[in-house]
């Protein structure tokens, strides 16, 4: 694997991990789960400041906030109960769908 693939990888489940962490803070009134969403989101900017060297910051934007996006959406359901509607689903689809095309067909992605 591309080593730009693994910054990405790892950008993606720290700030995963970060996003997560969110609700928890309690609008950051609680320090130990808001410590964890500023070490959480620091790694995973780094990772990216890594990752955009070897990669266009279009298409790894692209990939990282998308793939966020699904693995949020998972979390949401499986952790805090969150339900996503037929229109949702879809939306969520969609950008697995544009994250596909990127990856198989795009060569800004420098695979």
């Amino acid at each position: 694997m591309p080593k730009h693939y693994v910054f990405l990888f790892f950008a993606i489940l720290t700030e995963t991990v970060g996003t997560t962490l969110l609700p928890l803070t309690n609008q950051f009134t609680r320090w130990i789960p808001t410590a964890g969403v500023a070490v959480a989101y620091g790694i995973s900017f780094y990772l990216l400041s890594k990752t955009v060297q070897l990669m266009p910051v279009g298409i790894m934007y692209a990939i990282w906030s998308g793939l966020g996006i699904v693995l949020i959406a998972v979390i949401g359901f499986f952790a805090f109960g969150q339900r996503l509607d037929l229109p949702a689903i879809a939306g969520i689809g969609l950008i697995l769908a544009g994250i596909l095309v990127i990856h198989l067909f795009s060569a800004s992605s420098m695979h």
